[in-house]
């Protein structure tokens, strides 16, 4: 089963937790304050991490943003005393997967448990789909020509820099924009790929700027368009060549400011 690490600074809490996890059959190791929590945390791979918000030494807020920093993916739930209520809320904001009130209720407890477990199995099946996926987009031959690509593809996937990738039809433009997608701090994010071909002259600018509602006769509801999609990723405008004048300005203007209006 899994294996469930218990942070709080109440004996009470943490024996009781325990005796309740190892009855369904988990493993469960104990801290008794956030900086003991955090060495477990840096040392051991856990399914799940339940830590208190007030404790001394580390605080739970303080290990929260501690494991945000160290990109630590277990789930972790946080235990709220009264008066904690909108910490706890304030947490999920920052990531906590939920909370718990004490005293703790058994149900709400197992059904924290399962579902944050759930989750721990999704990521996991998520990472190995993107593997799979990824290797469809792998960059094929050794030739000086490829190996140019493959190294230009490496110093730029690292930056924020804006990409104009040029070349003939079935050359794989495709592919190199996926490569520098995946090579960025901004592959978590969404990729999101636009046919700028496929879309009529007359919607080119609702599909990427998006609208709000009454912004004009046919607009009955907002739309968020593929740059607000593509929000902290990556956006892919295929054969932006074939859009109007208008709206490669506007593209233009969107690329420098780094900011768009709809």
């Amino acid at each position: 089963m899994a294996k469930i690490l218990v942070i709080d600074d109440e004996r009470s809490i943490r024996n009781t937790l325990k005796d309740i996890l190892e009855f369904e059959k988990h493993t469960v190791l104990l801290a008794e304050n956030g900086k003991i929590g955090l060495e477990i945390i840096q040392n051991t791979k856990l399914d799940l991490i339940f830590s208190d918000i007030k404790m001394p030494e580390m605080d739970g807020m303080e290990l929260l943003n501690a494991l945000r920093e160290l990109q630590i993916e277990s789930p972790i739930v946080m235990i709220s005393g009264h008066g904690n209520i909108e910490t706890a809320v304030e947490s999920i904001k920052k990531g906590a997967f939920d909370f718990i009130e004490k005293p703790i209720d058994l149900n709400r407890l197992l059904v924290t448990v399962r579902n944050a477990l759930d989750k721990s199995i999704l990521v996991a099946e998520t990472k190995i789909l993107k593997k799979k996926v990824a290797k469809h987009h792998q960059m094929i031959g050794q030739s000086e020509a490829i190996q140019k690509v493959r190294n230009m593809i490496e110093r730029v996937a690292p930056t924020d820099a804006r990409v104009l990738i040029t070349g003939d039809n079935g050359t794989g433009k495709e592919v190199v924009a996926r490569l520098l997608y995946e090579g960025s701090h901004r592959n978590e994010a969404p990729y999101v790929e636009v046919n700028c071909a496929a879309i009529p002259t007359e919607l080119i600018e609702s599909e990427l700027f998006g609208h709000e509602k009454g912004a004009f006769t046919s607009a009955i509801k907002q739309r968020i368009g593929k740059f607000e999609q593509a929000d902290g990723g990556t956006i892919f405008l295929d054969e932006i060549g074939d859009m109007s004048l208008s709206a490669q300005t506007k593209v233009l203007r969107v690329l420098q400011e780094n900011e768009l209006t709809r």
